[in-house]
């Protein structure tokens, strides 16, 4: 019979896509980082990622991704990252499915880091609580947090003031705009949006979802603003993080169902759903 080791060894373990629901810019840290308002939830598409026991001690990727050298990416600084904060000995090969875009806004390298950092805490047995996982993770980026909190989640802060909040799990289309739209250069545009007034959840639970980053990506991206035309024909479109993805929300399986099947000839269209609770942490 199968060891619950080699079990969880053998195991596939998701890392599941994000969208920013709302997203303000209330003001500039001395250090340069932005202030946010932001809402997390989770989507069914995921990244999944699979680790291999190594007995050298060493961090290393099956498949590196073309053009991201193995020590940036971010599955192997999270993994060092757990050994250099336990002097954890043990080694691993990572293997990752890759499924989410990149530079999409949808938070695909974060959760993979997140990702890393549960399965090999337990892997490895150090027995690390989550508040310490959190910690390590926002050393790595300000979302990875939010997939170590696992659940849909009001931020503040730089985005690593987690508090949960219950959002209706809506069937979701997401286009993938064929373009990388550069996170740090939105965030030093001399047009972007940097002084918003701080709102409360209750505001953007009775609709206050503007997202600060739009008018500037859509300037710089004009594939972006084509894209949020193009989906609002069927529902609201909107901007998730800085984009470039866009994503609408509808009431039914059907009809998300339908704007997909329009508009999959031309863009890159995900069909997928919101959730609440972290598709990492769905057993728990």
């Amino acid at each position: 019979m199968e060891s619950q080791a080699n079990r969880l060894w053998s195991t596939s373990w998701p890392a599941p896509a994000k969208l920013n629901l709302m997203l303000r810019i209330t003001g500039q840290r001395p250090d340069g980082y932005h202030l946010l308002q932001t809402v997390f939830q989770f989507v069914e598409l995921c990244d999944w990622i699979r680790f291999h026991p190594a007995s050298d001690g060493d961090v290393r990727l099956m498949q590196p991704i073309p053009g991201v050298p193995e020590a940036d990416d971010l599955t192997v600084r999270a993994a060092r990252l757990l050994q250099a904060e336990t002097g954890c000995a043990q080694g691993v090969t990572i293997e990752v499915e890759k499924n989410l875009p990149m530079g999409g806004g949808l938070g695909g390298g974060s959760s993979d880091a997140a990702t890393t950092l549960i399965a090999l805490n337990t892997l490895w047995n150090l027995q690390l609580p989550k508040a310490k996982l959190i910690n390590l993770g926002l050393r790595l980026g300000a979302d990875v947090p939010v997939f170590i909190f696992g659940h849909a989640a009001w931020g503040e802060g730089v985005g690593e003031q987690l508090q949960a909040i219950t959002i209706p799990e809506q069937w979701l289309v997401i286009l993938k705009p064929d373009c990388h739209v550069n996170t740090k250069e939105i965030f030093s545009a001399k047009d972007l949006t940097r002084n918003s007034k701080s709102i409360r959840m209750s505001d953007f639970i009775a609709g206050d979802r503007r997202n600060d980053c739009l008018a500037t990506v859509s300037l710089q991206y004009p594939l972006v603003q084509e894209a949020l035309n193009d989906l609002a024909q069927y529902a609201e479109a909107r901007l998730t993080g800085t984009g470039a993805c866009v994503f609408a929300e509808f009431e039914s399986h059907d009809q998300a169902v339908e704007a997909r099947r329009q508009l999959k000839h031309k863009w890159t269209a995900y069909l997928t759903r919101g959730v609440n609770r972290s598709p990492l942490f769905a057993e728990d």
